[in-house]
């Protein structure tokens, strides 16, 4: 074969193939969503629209079943292609005739994929620190070593006095915003944070540190039937659904573990932010409710709202 000679190894009419079965697999994918979506339509009685779907349905799944199955029959057929890449001179250690003895220029290429893969998740890293506002440097510490005061104990021998002392302090900082420690399990503290009439948040810590956080509507139970709080049950409303998942954010963002007062004040300060969760337009977009919901996140440094799709 003509064609063979420009990629030693594979079978370029298997491949075509292949690549028009993955189009005949991703079409068959999309019918089964289509039928899922539209349900039962266009059938005057209940039981001839279910028989309807069904049928339909069926149809739709043994359509991606034989369209997979032949997808993996010409997968077989489409072959290995060659590890020929150009590495410069290092190509050469391919051509080594006791390659089975002698593997260097397969371990090379893992070695630069290896390589290559490292350095890629290394500046998404880099990227992910430099986006920490409270993070500290060797310099900037370093300068002040004689006044730099003592690290605060670990989370496990934290006296509760000094937990105590450190959420009356927050709770005066925002009058808006009250503060209800309990204790119903030991020394661990559980917050329940009343946002004027707008939400409440369910604060579960381990010391200073905060493990979850849950938040419901004003008006919603947030007891269980003994009378504790319920740490488990999810708010009712989308909405406070969202901020929920955006609080657990907050927590990653948040971490300074030399210093969990001033973590638990920031974090405090990002929640006090939805004092204005149904009035503060997106700023991104100026509308007020996309999709059904007010803009729900609030931007780290600036607390300025947004919408979920908005903040990208």
């Amino acid at each position: 074969m003509a064609d063979g000679a420009l990629s030693p190894g594979v079978n370029l009419e298997a491949f075509s193939q292949a690549i028009a079965a993955i189009q005949a697999l991703r079409s068959s994918v999309t019918r089964v969503f289509d039928c899922l979506k539209d349900g039962m339509r266009n059938k005057e009685t209940l039981e001839g629209r279910e028989k309807g779907f069904m049928a339909a349905f069926q149809e739709s799944l043994h359509s991606v079943s034989r369209d997979l199955g032949e997808l993996e029959r010409l997968s077989n057929l489409v072959g290995k292609p060659s590890e020929n890449h150009p590495l410069h001179n290092s190509g050469l250690l391919s051509l080594d005739p006791v390659q089975d003895k002698t593997p260097l220029y397969s371990q090379l290429l893992q070695a630069y994929k290896w390589s290559n893969k490292l350095q890629y998740h290394a500046g998404l890293a880099s990227g992910l620190l430099n986006q920490q506002s409270l993070k500290r440097s060797a310099n900037q510490m370093g300068v002040s070593a004689k006044r730099r005061p003592k690290a605060q104990p670990t989370t496990l021998v934290l006296p509760p006095q000094y937990v105590d002392d450190v959420i009356n302090r927050i709770d005066r900082m925002f009058p808006e915003m009250s503060i209800q420690l309990s204790r119903p399990n030991g020394t661990s503290a559980m917050l329940l944070v009343t946002l004027g009439k707008v939400l409440k948040v369910i604060v579960v810590m381990r010391s200073l540190f905060i493990d979850r956080t849950i938040v419901k509507g004003y008006n919603e139970n947030v007891y269980t039937e003994d009378g504790k709080l319920d740490i488990w049950s999810k708010s009712n409303y989308q909405v406070f659904q969202k901020v929920t998942d955006h609080a657990t954010t907050a927590l990653l963002h948040y971490q300074l573990p030399q210093m969990p007062d001033v973590v638990v004040r920031s974090f405090m300060t990002w929640l006090r932010s939805y004092i204005k969760l149904f009035q503060a337009p997106c700023q991104r977009c100026g509308k007020f409710l996309q999709d059904g919901l007010p803009p729900t996140w609030r931007d780290f440094r600036t607390l300025e709202a947004f919408h979920d799709t908005c903040r990208q």
